[in-house]
């Protein structure tokens, strides 16, 4: 068998329709023409989208594994060997992997087997949902039975990180904060009181505004800003990649600006798409985010947005969980399909697997 190996010229790469995709196939056509840093996007001849880039093995595993491996004798030589050139299925700017339609998951299963795995030593499908409430019962089908089936081909399967979200069940932002404690509640209202002093703008994606490439680079900058400060880099987007987010008039993109006086506060990119908004990037003007508690008062601007547009999920990301659950977050998990060529090494993922599940134990601890 064969496979499109190389990367379609952007102009000829259609916009699949996605199994299981929450974002617009728009934002997937952005991140194979202008991939993350070190990123080779590619897509199979079926329009499944996949990388490959270098990948530091101990990037998801659990703190006291980390330190454990750390302690093994020379690691200081050899922990060079953990960051191996690996393949990963999906995209890093979708929740879920997307799947195109029209492929059955026995057909995507024995493509991912024979003809995507063997090009590296490590590929991973990432983000499989499981019985996602904010999937239809389809797709929620269609990813069961690829899980099913990839496993039972030997891939290992992880428990994936957990997503965090919101069901717009309530009237307005004092009906939520009922459903908390008393203590979350009094430190929420305390952050909140920040609001006041700022002005808050909603810009759509493909405003006049974002022609201005200063005020790309501005924006860019403060989205660099958090990635810095961020414990994981993985994903550097590129400013290519911004560009084309903030001048789609098409995406149903909503840039929600913080203000305070002439000052840019910080920013959040948000996305309306089937009865959802989901939020996909953030960029902060540090110190000064912090002063203004902005990631609590956009956390609540955008809870008032998808109430106001009668909207019924507010999807908050992957990232800091302890974080989301303080603010009142439900969360929904994925798996990932991990494929070992060697054989042998294999069998000790299989072993280890566990250190890789860190939300999955943080979120048993945290609900018990």
């Amino acid at each position: 068998m064969t496979c499109a190996l190389q990367p379609l010229p952007a102009p000829l790469r259609p916009e699949v329709a996605y199994t299981g995709c929450l974002e617009a196939p728009s934002l997937i056509a952005g991140f194979l023409r202008h991939p993350p840093v070190g990123f080779d996007a590619r897509v199979s001849h079926q329009g499944l989208p996949y990388f490959f880039t270098p990948f530091d093995l101990l990037t998801t595993a659990d703190d006291a594994f980390v330190e454990r491996v750390r302690g093994w004798p020379g690691y200081g030589l050899w922990h060079a060997w953990l960051r191996i050139d690996s393949c990963f299925v999906g995209t890093t700017v979708s929740e879920y992997a997307p799947f195109p339609q029209g492929v059955s998951p026995q057909d995507l299963a024995q493509w991912l087997q024979h003809e995507c795995a063997p090009q590296r030593a490590l590929t991973i499908v990432k983000d499989v949902p499981c019985n996602s409430p904010l999937l239809s019962e389809a797709d929620n089908h269609y990813a069961q039975a690829l899980i099913n089936e990839c496993t039972r081909r030997g891939f290992i399967s992880l428990e994936g990180q957990a997503l965090a979200y919101v069901p717009i069940n309530f009237s307005g932002v004092d009906d939520y904060l009922a459903r908390l404690s008393h203590s979350r509640r009094r430190n929420i209202r305390r952050k909140l009181r920040s609001r006041e002093a700022l002005h808050i703008e909603v810009l759509q994606t493909g405003d006049a505004r974002f022609n201005d490439d200063a005020w790309l680079a501005r924006l860019y900058g403060l989205y660099r800003a958090v990635y810095d400060q961020s414990e994981i880099h993985f994903d550097l987007l590129t400013p290519a990649f911004f560009t084309e987010l903030l001048r789609d008039a098409h995406s149903q993109g909503r840039v929600f600006c913080y203000w305070h006086c002439d000052e840019l506060v910080g920013y959040n990119l948000c996305y309306v798409q089937d009865g959802k908004l989901l939020d996909k990037y953030i960029g902060l003007n540090y110190p000064l985010a912090l002063d203004f508690n902005l990631y609590v008062v956009s956390w609540f601007v955008n809870l008032e947005y998808a109430i106001a547009q009668g909207l019924d999920f507010y999807v908050a990301g992957w990232t800091d969980p302890e974080v989301k659950a303080s603010l009142g977050a439900s969360f929904t998990f994925t798996r990932h399909l991990v494929w070992v060529r060697n054989p042998l090494l294999r069998k000790l993922g299989n072993r280890w697997r566990h250190h890789f599940e860190s939300d999955t134990q943080w979120h048993q601890e945290h609900t018990s």
